[in-house]
């Protein structure tokens, strides 16, 4: 660089060259005389020398700002911990890091949106304002792609005022740039909930403050997304061993209580109601969505991490299933929205829920909460899956919610699985990792989620509401974290909560009620070596060598835990 320098600016001769340097100070040479001359001539090399050092420093700088320009470090955004639903692997939430939206090109300024940064940084202060702004663009955008993929783009969801007529919705939404695309009335929170598309260019927020303001509307809010809580699954053949049952010690547990006369609700996806795993256990199936899909494997399994009673043992045989809908496959994968899911909650309410079971996950909702707090006040358990979203995840809902028992994931060592979320809502843990269930056309999977784990602990609880149907929920809850088995770190934490479930522990610490159902008041107290029970007799006759079996592995489980035994 140097060289090329010092080619372009000491042309000619070192004799030219002098006497260039004499002509341009003739009044040093004519006043100074000789001597001044030769300290003048040494003083001008040296300035010579000087200016060419400042000249290719200059040129240089010059050259490495520019470079810096053009290989800017990209930035990050990182999205309020709000997970953001894989499009790409059902039911698995990440993290949503975007990186800033580049642009076209610098140094193509014709190019909309695009300026020269080396013009940005020649410009002074109108340069650096430049700058400024197109990174606030860029943020904004970042922020609004983020927050679009939490709920559907272009929807609202409102409590509008029930006494208007249909004629007057519609002329209320055309007043606000709205269309009404569907409204029900929903009793569990008293009130008529309308589901709204924005027909103007107005953001999703933006609508809904304006919709928000009218006295014929009560609330108003984005539609947001709900995700299913499972890992990709591959489809499997065989009868492998069930390593959950054994963590959550429910073979003891079955000695005691099945799930007999208790209904639990399971909203998911689409469940294969003729699965044989699943035989005579869907009380009622109601599709939310008026879809036309098929069953679906998340809906399978985690209807069989509950009730399955052929090859495989879910956590409560015995118990009944309401087989709601919610999710659907769609452009981002299977999914569900807030005005699905407060219906579907409003439907386990009205037919007899005494469990609702929630394997699946979102942001924090306003009418969602409304729905969860409503369920509450009827004394109705619900259970959900913890998130799939990390240990970096903010909470994720239903889950969260006070009044919602969480349940994170663990494998077969007892360790935390790794995609669970966690943190001070979690009540307890149960297995996640590596599960086998159903799966759609009678086959079976194996898969892994905090899904499952809910399912499991849905299961649980259905055992400890046939032992003694007036349990309250906190009493239900409280039962379930004393019996649990503790893990990492001794007393409660933010991951397991109180530790693994215990079925058998909570099943026996729970005191049967005065008037037992009538499956568990014909069981002979244990110890007793009477006939079989009539839990053991209906599965002999109704699964036949499937039910022996399983009767079998009652009776010796049953055995194993009598005093003498022990």
């Amino acid at each position: 660089m140097f060289r090329a320098f010092s080619s372009e600016v000491g042309t000619g001769s070192r004799e030219e060259n002098a006497s260039k340097q004499k002509s341009r100070a003739p009044f040093r040479f004519h006043r100074n005389g000789k001597g001044s001359s030769d300290r003048a001539n040494r003083r001008m090399k040296a300035f010579g020398a000087a200016l060419a050092a400042a000249v290719m420093l200059i040129w240089g700088a010059g050259g490495a700002v520019h470079a810096q320009a053009m290989m800017r470090t990209p930035s990050l955004n990182i999205a309020p911990r709000i997970p953001h639903i894989n499009p790409n692997i059902t039911g698995r939430v990440i993290t949503n890091v975007e990186r800033f939206p580049r642009g076209p090109g610098c140094g193509d300024a014709d190019r909309p949106g695009c300026s020269n940064p080396s013009s940005s940084f020649s410009d002074g202060e109108n340069g650096r304002k430049a700058l400024k702004q197109t990174r606030r663009d860029h943020l904004r955008r970042g922020a609004q792609g983020a927050l679009s993929l939490r709920y559907i783009p272009n929807e609202i969801v409102a409590e509008i005022d029930g006494s208007l007529s249909p004629a007057q919705a519609d002329e209320l939404a055309r007043r606000h740039g709205l269309a009404l695309l569907q409204s029900q009335t929903v009793p569990l929170i008293g009130g008529t909930i309308g589901l709204f598309r924005i027909t103007d260019r107005r953001s999703v927020d933006r609508a809904s403050r304006d919709f928000a303001t009218e006295s014929s509307v009560r609330s108003a809010q984005p539609n947001y997304r709900y995700a299913l809580q499972d890992q990709k699954a591959a489809l499997i053949e065989g009868d492998p061993a069930q390593y959950a049952l054994a963590k959550l010690r429910l073979p003891e547990a079955h000695t005691l209580a099945l799930g007999a006369n208790v209904t639990i609700a399971v909203i998911d996806s689409g469940i294969d109601v003729k699965h044989p795993e699943l035989a005579d256990s869907i009380a009622a199936s109601w599709d939310a969505l008026g879809s036309k899909e098929g069953p679906h494997l998340h809906g399978t399994g985690v209807a069989g991490a509950i009730v399955a009673h052929g090859r495989l043992m879910g956590s409560a045989p015995a118990a009944s299933i309401l087989a709601i809908r919610a999710f659907a496959a769609a452009q981002n994968g299977a999914e569900s929205t807030s005005f699905v899911i407060l219906r579907c909650l409003d439907y386990a309410a009205s037919h007899g829920a005494q469990i609702i079971n929630m394997s699946f996950a979102g942001p924090k909702d306003a009418m969602i909460e409304r729905g969860v707090a409503a369920i509450a006040a009827k004394g109705i358990v619900m259970v959900a899956a913890a998130g799939n979203a990390g240990a970096k995840s903010a909470p994720l809902y239903p889950a969260a919610n006070p009044a919602v028992i969480a349940v994170s994931g663990t494998d077969a060592q007892d360790r935390l699985f790794s995609a669970s979320n966690r943190g001070p809502y979690i009540a307890v843990a149960a297995p996640g990792v590596d599960i086998f269930l159903p799966a759609p056309g009678d086959k079976y999977q194996m898969t892994s989620g905090t899904s499952f784990s809910a399912a499991l602990v849905s299961g649980i609880a259905a055992l400890l509401l046939e032992r003694n149907p007036t349990l309250k929920p906190d009493d239900l809850r409280t039962i379930l974290t004393r019996t649990a088995r503790d893990l990492g770190a001794p007393g409660r934490d933010d991951l397991f909560g109180a530790g693994e479930a215990d079925a058998y522990a909570a099943v026996t610490a729970t005191a049967a009620a005065s008037s037992p159902p009538v499956a568990a008041s014909d069981r002979p107290a244990m110890g007793e070596p009477a006939e079989k029970p009539s839990d053991q007799k209906e599965l002999e006759q109704r699964d036949g060598p499937t039910g022996r079996a399983l009767a079998s592995d009652k009776a010796a489980a049953g055995e194993a835990d009598r005093p003498g035994a022990r």
